[in-house]
């Protein structure tokens, strides 16, 4: 059997189906493995992928470009000849949806978040819902992260409710993503956001929280770390990160792959989120027995049970985010033990990897075994 695996980068595919990838091949599964190219390709051919580049422009919709790669998903699905694709983010969601029905394979699609074109009301998310809603005709199988995401998406007619199932995000390396050998608070109490630097992530509301605790005397450390988007409109520049470190108001930290040493570091992750599929960086912190404070928004409500393994906040509100950081300042020692402990308790029940790979390797089955009745509609 061989399958394929389409995503919008290299990184997103062994940072985040690396799990995935694995329980694929060690079941006989060839893996074909379709983005474009970055440092991480050749690091899905070390894992056993074949490796096939392809050129997608994540942001923005041009209607010439995207027929180009309509066709230019077309001819790698026709080159490869997988028996199943398996695709992730809008424009493989959609175009490689369009390309797989021309090709006659059956794909599976993951609706990992809902992004900005949701979240701002404007002609691109006009035009990406009608594309949903023509391209998720097709599909054998979609999968939503989150309830939320998922309704929203039958209440407003983009797709049919039967084809659709649940997924814990992508799940987590519960052994990569393990607790200190220690559960001990630092002498100064360290907050940390791990995220793309997007103003959608909730990055403002989290230095704004800090200025105001800082402004109450607080004494704490505020680190942020995350890829720099400089994408027009939607990411932090640059030159505002820098006057925040020049003001004292946060430690920035680069991304990096060794994200286990910040997370053993720090005390509590935040993610003041708009809205999420499933945030990994809350799966990993939970994984590794850290509390948690992010918005009451679809995807983290379902990762943070408030007043258990963390709080949650108002969303776009720093006032309610900086009392509740100061609340997870002010806990006993017993009660943010607790809280540690179940963080890590809850990702093992509701998160573990290993749920996300049976529910897909299950899922692939089935649709094998009914392929010419799927296709035919």
């Amino acid at each position: 059997m061989r399958v394929a695996i389409v995503i919008n980068s290299s990184w997103n595919i062994y940072n985040y189906r690396l799990g995935l990838i694995k329980a694929l091949i060690s079941n006989n599964v060839e893996v074909v493995a379709i983005a474009p190219e970055d440092q991480y390709s050749k690091l899905l051919i070390e894992s056993g992928c074949i490796y096939h580049s392809v050129k997608i422009e994540n942001k923005g919709s041009n209607p010439f470009k995207d027929f180009l790669l309509i066709i230019q998903f077309y001819k790698s699905y026709r080159k490869f000849q997988p028996d199943i694709i398996l695709q992730y983010t809008i424009k493989p969601n959609i175009f490689g949806t369009l390309a797989a029905t021309m090709a006659g394979i059956p794909v599976i699609n993951n609706v990992s978040g809902l992004g900005t074109v949701f979240l701002h009301g404007n002609f691109i998310s006009y035009i990406a819902k009608r594309l949903y809603k023509f391209a998720f005709k097709f599909p054998a199988k979609i999968f939503f992260q989150n309830n939320d995401d998922l309704e929203l998406f039958v209440e407003q007619g983009l797709v049919i409710k039967s084809k659709t199932g649940l997924l814990p995000g992508s799940g987590v390396d519960i052994k990569k993503f393990f607790p200190a050998v220690t559960l001990k608070r630092n002498k100064v109490f360290t907050f940390l956001m791990v995220a793309r630097l997007l103003y959608d992530k909730g990055v403002i509301e989290y230095i704004e929280a800090i200025r105001l605790l800082k402004n109450r005397g607080i004494k704490a450390r505020f680190q942020l770390l995350g890829s720099i988007d400089e994408t027009v409109g939607l990411g932090i520049e640059k030159k505002k990160i820098q006057e925040w470190e020049a003001e004292k108001l946060v430690e920035y930290y680069p991304f990096t792959d060794n994200l286990l040493e910040y997370y053993h570091k720090a005390d509590c992750v935040v993610l003041p989120s708009y809205r999420e599929g499933t945030p990994k960086t809350l799966l990993e912190a939970g994984a590794c027995g850290i509390p948690m404070i992010a918005s009451n928004v679809p995807g983290c409500k379902e990762v943070v049970v408030n007043n258990k393994n963390g709080f949650l906040c108002k969303v776009k509100d720093p006032l309610d985010l900086a009392t509740k950081m100061e609340e997870m300042i002010g806990l006993s020692e017993g009660d943010y033990t607790k809280m540690a402990i179940s963080a890590r308790e809850h990702i093992l029940v509701n998160f573990d990897e290993n749920i996300v790979k049976n529910i897909y390797l299950t899922t692939i089955n089935s649709i094998l075994s009914r392929k010419d009745e799927i296709l035919r509609g």
